[in-house]
């Protein structure tokens, strides 16, 4: 969505939501580190006076962001999870919708690793932990319930397992990131998810 076509009078919310949506776009063209406050407010056609009008600092933008991002990437795997008939069904599920996820916004990993590397512990940072952790506890809970069904491995480990899933998906991340080609993941995340699959499975 082209967000600097939308009017300047916005309710406060829809206002908020839209500079999201901005932040998001320019991570997506740019190292987030590099995106200041005037360039936001020129993606929206706005002064940094009506944009510091909705978030008190850059900071606050930036939780802001991770929150969203934190929503709805969670979000999307609850669905995935919900619609799957087996946990590693589920699994699989999880792994496609978060690749089409970060497809979809292709800024959203830049922005993530941007600020688990800060030395500071922003209240963004706080947030992409808080997000982090939340998506190892799915993991960890569809992998022990592929055990009690006896689809994966019984002497696979549950941490291990959660790493491993995480690291392929940001495999094709990366490989995403230095080919500029954002619609290989989709191509290429069914293969990686296969090779996953068959290291974890129960062959009983």
């Amino acid at each position: 969505m082209d967000v600097s076509a939308k009017p300047r009078n916005l309710p406060a919310e829809l206002r908020r939501a839209v500079t999201i949506e901005a932040v998001v776009e320019l991570t997506a063209e740019q190292n987030p580190g590099d995106i200041t406050t005037a360039a936001i407010a020129k993606r929206m056609n706005l002064t940094q006076g009506a944009l510091f009008r909705h978030f008190p600092s850059k900071d606050a933008i930036w939780q802001a962001v991770m929150e969203w991002v934190a929503e709805r990437l969670l979000q999307r795997v609850d669905r995935a999870i919900q619609g799957a008939d087996s946990p590693l069904l589920a699994l699989e599920a999880v792994f496609m919708a978060h690749i089409k996820f970060v497809a979809e916004h292709p800024g959203v990993p830049r922005l993530l690793f941007g600020e688990l590397q800060r030395a500071e512990d922003t209240p963004a940072k706080r947030m992409a932990r808080t997000l982090i952790g939340g998506y190892r506890e799915r993991l960890s809970g569809l992998i022990d319930a592929g055990k009690a069904r006896g689809e994966v491995a019984l002497e696979v480990d549950t941490a291990a397992a959660v790493i491993a899933f995480i690291g392929s998906i940001q495999g094709l991340v990366m490989q995403s990131l230095l080919s500029g080609k954002a619609g290989q993941m989709r191509a290429d995340a069914r293969g990686a998810f296969a090779i996953y699959r068959r290291g974890i499975r129960s062959i009983t």
